[in-house]
């Protein structure tokens, strides 16, 4: 699971262990923080692989599969999570470096070691999925448009994934309480959250979220291949 070493992914990544699920914790810069999860994530009785990796680096990602096959043989799920791209500091293509390229690179390099039967989960926003037709806030514009071109990249590879065996579900949900994101765009336009939260009744938090990515990895997937966590009413068809 990538950027599984706090938020969203660390909840999922508990999630599953509690399921009795062996565990890849991918970080890329916090390994103390990564090493602790895997510590409380091994108390339960199952294998952790904690594994750092720059997604923005081929050779990064190619390390890691290495890692997952040697340690595991191969993946029955692989949640693609790690995301970003409002960082401060960053190259002006960061977000689609992040959102679009790495995801359609991590998905690529996984390929030799998902199992037939295995599942992809693509995690994204409201926001991204539905850029097209509904717009967002200027400050996240350009995270939700790169979002939204690496989740068409990968759909474009369904047909592609589906004839090795490995189905494919995006899972897309509001903004949610407590994360990086979220906190950013506070920061930069505040009163944004509440605001969304006003409009939208309910907003969910880290771990509310992260049960709905769990169960997306073992749910019977949807015709669309999508599943809308929260209300989508203020939101256009795509």
């Amino acid at each position: 699971m990538t950027g599984s070493s706090r938020g969203i992914g660390a909840d999922t990544a508990r999630y599953l262990a509690q399921a009795g699920a062996n565990v890849v914790i991918n970080y890329r810069n916090k390994a103390p923080r990564a090493e602790k999860l895997a510590t409380e994530l091994r108390e339960l009785g199952v294998e952790v692989l904690v594994v750092g990796a720059d997604l923005t680096d081929a050779a990064s990602v190619q390390a890691m599969f290495d890692e997952v096959a040697t340690t595991f043989g191969g993946l029955d799920v692989l949640v693609l999570n790690a995301s970003g791209g409002m960082e401060s500091g960053m190259a002006e293509d960061y977000a689609l470096q992040l959102n679009r390229d790495a995801q359609v690179r991590v998905l690529e390099t996984a390929l030799p070691v998902l199992r037939d039967g295995s599942r992809v989960v693509f995690v994204t926003s409201h926001q991204a999925h539905f850029i097209r037709t509904t717009p967002t806030m200027p400050e996240y514009e350009p995270v939700a448009l790169s979002k939204r071109a690496g989740e068409d990249a990968l759909r474009e590879r369904i047909p592609a994934l589906t004839e090795r065996g490995v189905e494919f579900v995006v899972v897309s949900g509001d903004m949610i309480e407590g994360t990086i994101t979220a906190t950013l765009l506070e920061r930069a336009n505040p009163g944004a959250i509440s605001a969304r939260r006003e409009d939208a009744g309910k907003l969910y938090n880290v771990a509310e979220f992260a049960a709905e990515v769990a169960r997306a990895a073992v749910e019977p997937v949807p015709a669309d291949n999508t599943r809308l966590i929260g209300d989508v009413s203020s939101f256009g068809a795509e």
